[in-house]
């Protein structure tokens, strides 16, 4: 249990980091993205109402609507490779300004115009070349400009940071780890204690239990049987077995001992504990089927998974409406299921969520034979151990069931 808890919280705080990470890095290429867009935007205005070239950093307000951005200096008319392309009416490529692109051919300029006007948008991109098609004098004209060295700029840029906060994430990783250890270590105090609290109990109840059956025993000898002393080795077995089922309960929890795993038969297992259960429900006047796929095998410890399905079905029997009906089912599909459905009038009070927390009974009221309340936690942590799940389920109006899904060999 404590190294589940630990394993989690690694896995939360593992996962909640590369989250931000994720986020963070995302956000910063968006927001890189964005201001170059606008900044290339900015670049292609200053062109196209400059006739295709840069205005003089200290003129050009006088001949623009609004001030020059702050990037524009008097290097950037040097450092900003464009091409401009003057269009006929059809179309097609009337002229061109290559004086600041040494890469682009006639046959890349005829290429590009015709792919602006197919995408039919002002603005956009072709390749590396962010561009901007406008109207002057009834003209058509495009502007293209390079981002080549700016993409370049930034993947460099992201491989540095998606690096360094790799190597960041590991040392975070590490940290998390060995933290994890302090974290976990007061819950590990007050679980053992626990355990320890379990197994004294365990030791200091046997012995006058065993004393009190004993007595019983003496005393029946003696006096013969009346009733009192038959309530008495009632609640004396029923004592004796909740102990015993605490015990094997914490020993689940220690996971000391691994799950000893054999492939057997799982569909006899189960059809053999159906059996069983058989007599006893009719004998309470409930109806037991079963749907047992043949030849069904699973990996595990059957003496447990034999344990979990007697668990479903006396839970079923228990609980089950008198007159009602109880229904086993095995299958596969993506995992071996097995499922148990009972009729239960009042399922929609029920709170599902809360069945296999420990001595938990939806009987509140506790009433004698009504169940010790670790059953479920039982079969959960059967379940768990063969790397499995269990959950309650309301199968139809008035019917409630449990569902086993356990891997595939």
């Amino acid at each position: 249990m404590i190294k589940r808890l630990r394993k989690r919280f690694i896995l939360i705080c593992t996962v909640s980091f590369l989250t931000v990470f994720v986020v963070m890095a995302t956000a910063i290429f968006a927001v890189n993205t964005v201001r170059q867009n606008n900044r290339l935007d900015a670049l292609a205005d200053m062109l196209s109402e400059n006739g295709g070239s840069f205005p003089e950093p200290k003129m050009g307000a006088s001949k623009r609507t609004k001030p020059l951005p702050a990037f524009f200096n008097a290097e950037t008319p040097f450092t900003t490779r464009f091409y401009t392309v003057t269009l006929n009416a059809d179309g097609s490529v009337q002229s061109s300004s290559t004086a600041f692109v040494s890469d682009v051919s006639e046959q890349d300029i005829e290429r590009s115009a015709a792919a602006v006007l197919k995408k039919g948008k002002a603005r956009g991109w072709y390749g590396d070349f962010r561009y901007k098609l406008y109207e002057t004098d009834g003209v058509r004209q495009i502007i293209f400009i390079s981002n080549r060295n700016h993409r370049a700029t930034a993947a460099d840029f992201m491989r540095s940071t998606v690096s360094i906060f790799g190597l960041g994430s590991l040392a975070v990783l590490g940290l998390i780890i060995v933290l994890s250890r302090f974290v976990v270590r007061s819950a590990e105090e007050s679980y053992r204690r626990q355990k320890q609290f379990i197994t004294d109990a365990n030791h200091e109840l046997k012995t006058p239990l065993t004393l009190i059956l004993t007595n019983i025993d003496i005393a029946e000898s003696e006096l013969g049987q009346n009733e009192w002393l038959d309530d008495i080795r009632t609640e004396g077995e029923r004592m004796s077995k909740l102990v015993n089922r605490l015990v094997a309960l914490s020993r689940m929890d220690e996971e000391t001992e691994p799950v000893q795993y054999a492939d057997f038969a799982l569909s006899d297992a189960v059809q053999d504990t159906v059996s069983e259960f058989e007599e006893l429900a009719s004998m309470c006047g409930k109806e037991l089927t079963a749907d047992i796929a043949p030849n069904l095998y699973c990996c595990g410890n059957e003496g447990e998974l034999r344990q979990l399905t007697a668990i479903l079905l006396d839970n079923a029997v228990k609980y089950c409406d008198a007159g009602g009906s109880i229904h086993a089912a095995l299958s596969r599909k993506k995992h071996l299921t097995l499922t148990v459905t009972n009729s239960c009038r009042n399922v929609e009070s029920i709170q599902l969520d809360r069945l296999f927390d420990r001595f938990y009974r939806e009987d509140t009221a506790r009433t004698a034979g009504s169940g010790f309340g670790i059953g479920l936690s039982i079969a959960q942590s059967i379940a768990e151990r063969h790397k499995g799940s269990i959950k309650a389920f309301k199968a139809e109006e008035g019917m409630i069931g449990f569902a086993v899904k356990l891997p595939l060999n």
